[in-house]
């Protein structure tokens, strides 16, 4: 099955360290990463979505950044 991830995170060095983690882990990079103005907190956020291919079955209570 095909497990879907989308990280996000303040601009800082900590999101890319989330993506390479992940990376490191055998996600993959899905699209183009995001990047927007978070106006309640001001801040601007990043987002990168990530797939992996799992021998799982779906079930709500999986917890997608163990696989």
């Amino acid at each position: 099955m095909m497990i879907y991830r989308l990280l996000t995170a303040d601009d800082t060095s900590a999101f890319c360290h989330k993506v390479t983690e992940a990376l490191s882990k055998g996600w993959e990079l899905y699209g183009q990463p995001t990047y927007a103005f978070d106006a309640a907190n001001g801040v601007m956020r990043c987002g990168q979505a990530v797939t992996k291919e799992a021998d799982v079955e779906y079930s709500a209570d999986l917890k997608l950044g163990q696989l």
